[in-house]
C-alpha cells in the first residue's frame, strides 16, 4: 500500500462559493495536505474541480480519480467532508459503501468524521440525504432569481446570439456586433433571395466565415451547417426583442436542456437595436414555411418556388425541365398530377409567360402607388379589412365556445370529484371520466391557442400596409423578377386549369398582391392578357 496514492479530492461549485472562505480550493488543500502528513499517508496528490456542481459526477478530476482507482493506483480517498464528494445521496452513498469498498480503497471525510476503514457511521445516510436536500433548495432559489430576472424582461442567455455582445456598461444590454450583424444580414437577404440553409452553409463556408462558435472562441475550422443557419433565420432576438424559457433543465441533478413549446416563451419587445427588419424577419418565416428541397440542376433560385398553387387540390406547382435554354424550358406542373396521375390535371404553364404576366402587373402596381398613395393605401386597408374580417369572426366564435366548454369542464370535474369522495360513483368510475375530462380540456386549450394566434396573426395583417409601402418605394421599375421581389410583392399566386371551352386557349390566374388581388386571363396563343376584376 505503500506505494499507492493518497487521493486529496478537492471540489467547489459555484454555490459554495457563497459560504466565504471555508470552502475556497485553498482552505481545502490546506486541511487535506495537513491530515495526510499527520496521519502519515503516503504519496498524497491532489485532484481538484473548481466551478463544478456536486450532482454532477462527470467531474474531469473526479474521473480522473476513479480511473486511477480502477487502475489500481489509489489506496485511500480524502475529501474535507460528505458534500465535497458529491450531493447526490444516491451517487455518494454508492461510491462510498460499493464501489470505493470494491476496490480496496479507503475513504475518509474529515470533519464529518467518516472512515470506512473503522466503520460506517449511522449519521452518514442522513448527512448525505442532507446534502442532496441542500442542492436542491439552493436549485430551487436560483431558479426562483432566474424566473425573477427573466419576467422582468433581462435577458437570462449567459452568451448573446451571434450578432450581439454585451456592453460595456451594463452586462444585461446587448450591443450589435459589427461583423457578425453583416454576416446576419447576409443569411437572411440570401435566404430572402431564394437560397436554402444548405446551400446558405455550403457559400458561407467557401467564403472561409467563421461559424458562430468558431467566431466567439477565436479558433477552429469555418464550417457551417444548414442547422446553425436555420437557427439564426428563426430567432426573434435578431428583430430587437428579447426571448425568455425557451428551455429549461430536466431536474436539478439532470442538466440536460429540453425545449419549451413556444406558447411558453415571454417574449419582451424592443429591447435592444435590431439586426433585422420585421418586414425581412416575417418575409423569411413565410418562405421557410414553404420550403422544399432544392432540385439539383437549378444553378439559380426559381423566383415561384413556394408561391405557385393549384386551384383545384391547393397543392404546390412545381418546377420541371424539359430541353433548351433554361427561360424557355421551364414550366410548372401541379404536383399531385406529377406524383399521382389521375387524381388532378396539370395545370400547366410555362414560367416565362407567368413571369412576363406577373412582372407587368407589379409594375402597373408601383405606377398606382406613385401616381397616388393615399388611395391606394385606402383601397388596401378596405380589401385586406374584407379579406381578414370573416376568418376573424369565425376563430373568435369558435374561440369564445372553447374557452366555456373549459369553464364547463373545470364545474364537471369538481362536481365529478364531490360525487366521488361522497360514494356516488366508485373510484374506477372516477379515473375513467377525469382522464377523458382532462384530455378534452388539454385539447381545448391548445385548439384556443392557436385561436388566439390566428387572431392576432390576422389583425396585424390588415394594420401592416405601411411596412408594405416602406418596402417598395425603394422600386422605380423593375425590369427582372427575382426571389426577394417575388416575395416582397406577392403572397400568392393560383393557376387555374386550361379552358376547354375555348379550345384551351385561355386560362385564369389569380395573382394575391399583399392587399390587393387581381384575376388575370393570359391568351396562351399570342401570350397576351386582359385584366378581370377579382
Amino acid at each position: 500500500m505503500t506505494n499507492k496514492i493518497t487521493a486529496l479530492y478537492c471540489r467547489l461549485s459555484q454555490d459554495d462559493m457563497l459560504a466565504g472562505e471555508s470552502n475556497s480550493i485553498t482552505n481545502q488543500k490546506e486541511i487535506l495536505l495537513k491530515y495526510a502528513h499527520d496521519n502519515c499517508f503516503p504519496n498524497p496528490q491532489f485532484y481538484i474541480d473548481d466551478g463544478w456542481s456536486g450532482t454532477n459526477f462527470n467531474r474531469p478530476d473526479f474521473q480522473r480519480m476513479v480511473q486511477d482507482m480502477e487502475n489500481g493506483n489509489i489506496g485511500i480517498i480524502i475529501t474535507k467532508d460528505l458534500s465535497r464528494l458529491g450531493r447526490d445521496y444516491l451517487m455518494t452513498g454508492q461510491y462510498i459503501e460499493l464501489i470505493f469498498p470494491d476496490h480496496d480503497v479507503r475513504y475518509i471525510a474529515i470533519n464529518d468524521n467518516v472512515d470506512t476503514a473503522k466503520s460506517v457511521d449511522d449519521m452518514m445516510v442522513f448527512r448525505n440525504v442532507f446534502n442532496d436536500f441542500f442542492a436542491k433548495d439552493v436549485s430551487r432559489k436560483v431558479r426562483a432569481v432566474l424566473k425573477a430576472k427573466g419576467q422582468s424582461g433581462k435577458p437570462l442567455a449567459v452568451n448573446p446570439p451571434y450578432g450581439y455582445k454585451k456592453s460595456e456598461d451594463d452586462k444585461n444590454v446587448w450591443v450589435i456586433d459589427e461583423y457578425a450583424a453583416g454576416i446576419v444580414k447576409r443569411i437572411f437577404r440570401l435566404c430572402i433571395e431564394g437560397r436554402g440553409p444548405l446551400q446558405i452553409a455550403k457559400i458561407l463556408t467557401a467564403d472561409g466565415i467563421a461559424t458562430p462558435s468558431v467566431y466567439a472562441a477565436g479558433k477552429g475550422l469555418a464550417k457551417w451547417d444548414h442547422r446553425s443557419v436555420c437557427d439564426i433565420l428563426e430567432r426573434l432576438e435578431y428583430v430587437g426583442h428579447t426571448v425568455n424559457f425557451k428551455t429549461t433543465k430536466k431536474s436539478y441533478k439532470c442538466k440536460k436542456r429540453v425545449d419549451l413549446p413556444k406558447e411558453d416563451w415571454q417574449v419582451f419587445e424592443n429591447t435592444h437595436e435590431p439586426i433585422i427588419s420585421q418586414h425581412d424577419f416575417d418575409l423569411v418565416q413565410q418562405l421557410r414555411e414553404s420550403k422544399r428541397r432544392p432540385q439539383k440542376k437549378c444553378l439559380e433560385p426559381n423566383p415561384f418556388s413556394g408561391i405557385v398553387y393549384c386551384a383545384d387540390c391547393d397543392k404546390k406547382l412545381y418546377v420541371s425541365r424539359g430541353g433548351g435554354t433554361p427561360k424557355n424550358s421551364e414550366s410548372l406542373k401541379c404536383s399531385t398530377y406529377s406524383k399521382h396521375y389521375g387524381e388532378c390535371s396539370a395545370h400547366y404553364i410555362r414560367t416565362c409567360v407567368l413571369a412576363e404576366l406577373v412582372l407587368k402587373e407589379i409594375n402597373k402596381l408601383l405606377a398606382s402607388i406613385r401616381d397616388d398613395e393615399d388611395s391606394f393605401v385606402k383601397l388596401s386597408m378596405e380589401h385586406s379589412a374584407a379579406a381578414h374580417l370573416e376568418d376573424v369572426k369565425k376563430a373568435k366564435r369558435l374561440l369564445t365556445k372553447h374557452e366555456r366548454r373549459i369553464d364547463e369542464l373545470d364545474k364537471l370535474f369538481t362536481r365529478l370529484y364531490e360525487d366521488n369522495v361522497l360514494g356516488k360513483i366508485d373510484d374506477e368510475r372516477f379515473s375513467q371520466m377525469s382522464v377523458a375530462y382532462t384530455d378534452e380540456q388539454k385539447k381545448l386549450k391548445e385548439d384556443a391557442e392557436k385561436l388566439r394566434a390566428l387572431i392576432d396573426t390576422q389583425e396585424q395583417k390588415s394594420s401592416d400596409i405601411s411596412r408594405f409601402l416602406q418596402s417598395v418605394r425603394k422600386y422605380e421599375h423593375i425590369t427582372e423578377l427575382t426571389p426577394k421581389i417575388m416575395h416582397e410583392f406577392v403572397d400568392k399566386i393560383i393557376v387555374h386549369e386550361r379552358d376547354k371551352s375555348s379550345g384551351h386557349r385561355e386560362q385564369e390566374i389569380e395573382i394575391n398582391f399583399r392587399f390587393k388581388v387581381l384575376t388575370v386571363t393570359i391568351m396562351l396563343d399570342s401570350r397576351e392578357y386582359n385584366k378581370k376584376a377579382a
